[in-house]
């Protein structure tokens, strides 16, 4: 039997960000473990090795919206962010959930899930309930509902909970045009996208943040930022990153 490859670049391609590329390794001190990473030039965007939070993501934001919608009997979810899946493949393992719309700008992001070139691919393409929509999220948030939503076929639709994973926090954007999103202003606009009661949730890799947090405070009555620890065997030691939960009015 041939030993596992160590290291191999699976696909590659120049997006209006730089250049994405997706790659698979094995680890030989975790047990060979094989790991899948998304980079955005030299950056790392998503590791099948880190998946905690973006399932944590997933749970707290479709708990807190079920509370919100006790009666309804399906759940219509957008999921800002594609990476390698597994905050779609969280929320689509709520029974109730009826939708979802996976917001992504990387096109080769969506086509490498669509050839299954990444473990959750054939998982997520095969479920009726979730569709990918190559966009940019934040001009579709702060968009005029009149204008375009996150749904191509109905721009005014609404939604019950929109979970967003793209930066790495609101101070550290994979591009500077995302900051207005986070402002109070950004956040009030995105208020309109979901229906009265619903819930945006958003996970960042810092430590919950004093001055985000009073942002999210104007936009939505209710807030919660909750710590997610995970460990990281890398390091040997546990790590940290922040889910925040908001209502709407």
């Amino acid at each position: 039997m041939h030993p596992k490859p160590r290291f191999a670049e699976l696909a590659y391609s120049e997006t209006p960000l730089g250049i994405v590329s997706l790659r698979c390794r094995t680890i030989l001190s975790l047990n060979n473990r094989e790991v899948y990473e998304i980079l955005l030039g030299e950056e790392y965007l998503m590791s099948s090795l880190f998946t905690a939070v973006e399932v944590a993501l997933a749970d707290l934001g479709l708990a807190k919206t079920r509370e919100q919608f006790p009666d309804a009997d399906s759940l219509d979810v957008v999921v800002g962010g594609l990476g390698l899946g597994y905050t779609a493949q969280a929320a689509l393992s709520d029974d109730r959930l009826g939708s979802l719309r996976v917001v992504d700008c990387l096109e080769p992001v969506i086509e490498w899930h669509r050839e299954g070139l990444v473990p959750l691919g054939p998982e997520l393409t095969a479920d009726p309930r979730c569709q990918f929509v190559h966009g940019d999220f934040f001009q579709l948030a702060l968009a005029d509902p009149a204008d375009t939503g996150f749904d191509p076929e109905d721009s005014t639709k609404k939604f019950h909970s929109i979970l967003l994973d793209i930066d790495h926090s609101p101070d550290k954007l994979l591009h500077e045009a995302h900051g207005d999103f986070y402002s109070s202003e950004g956040l009030k606009k995105l208020t309109a996208k979901l229906h009265p009661g619903g819930v945006f949730a958003m996970w960042s890799d810092d430590p919950p943040e004093e001055k985000f947090f009073a942002a999210l405070e104007t936009a939505f009555p209710s807030c919660e930022s909750h710590v997610v620890s995970f460990h990281n065997p890398l390091q040997g030691r546990d790590s940290a990153s922040t889910v925040y939960v908001a209502v709407a009015e």
